[in-house]
């Protein structure tokens, strides 16, 4: 299947998921604010599922370090029968000071950029079938990844993630990059 339609299907299946998971979300109206109430749609409530609480307290995927004293902590990588990616994580400001989330973390797709402050600019990369997968976006071209970041204060963190087309079944291992970050090699469940 070209990549073409793999991206293509997996925009329409990210469609009907975000539908289903906003309808939910709206339902449950959290009281986080527009960030903590779009990851809750994403994943379908506002609750960490008891796999997702066992994998919070486990080992880390990956630690990356950002800049400005801002590191990303990964959490899980977890592949779904829907064939999605979803990459979760932990986005600190481990400096003495508020950082400001950088723009760069967006991407630079113009579509993108319209959408405001986001993860889109995350990417993982297929190593064995040389192929990289961007971000999902729903049919009005808004990521499927935490939005809203704009500063965090010291020592604050946010809980993140951003979902991905799935790589091949038989694909164990990805490499994840966020523009400004360091390069991660993480290990995918499911």
């Amino acid at each position: 299947m070209s990549t073409w339609i793999t991206t293509a299907l997996g925009r329409r299946l990210a469609a009907l998921t975000l539908t289903a998971g906003l309808g939910l979300g709206v339902a449950g109206c959290s009281d986080g604010g527009p960030q903590q109430d779009r990851l809750a749609a994403a994943s379908g409530s506002g609750e960490a599922s008891p796999h997702e609480q066992l994998v919070r307290t486990g080992e880390a995927l990956a630690d990356l370090q950002g800049q400005n004293g801002l590191s990303l902590t990964i959490t899980s990588a977890e592949r779904d029968p829907a064939a999605y990616l979803t990459v979760r994580g932990d986005l600190k400001n481990d400096g003495a000071e508020t950082a400001v989330v950088p723009a760069e973390l967006r991407g630079d797709e113009l579509a993108v950029l319209k959408t405001g402050p986001s993860l889109a600019g995350a990417t993982v990369t297929d190593f064995g079938r040389h192929k990289r997968y961007y971000v999902l976006r729903d049919t009005s071209g808004h990521p499927l990844t935490t939005t809203g970041l704009s500063t965090l204060k010291a020592g604050e963190s946010v809980r993140v993630f951003m979902q991905f087309p799935a790589p091949s079944a038989s694909t164990t291992t990805v490499g994840f990059q966020l523009p400004l970050f360091d390069t991660a090699t993480i290990k995918i469940s499911g």
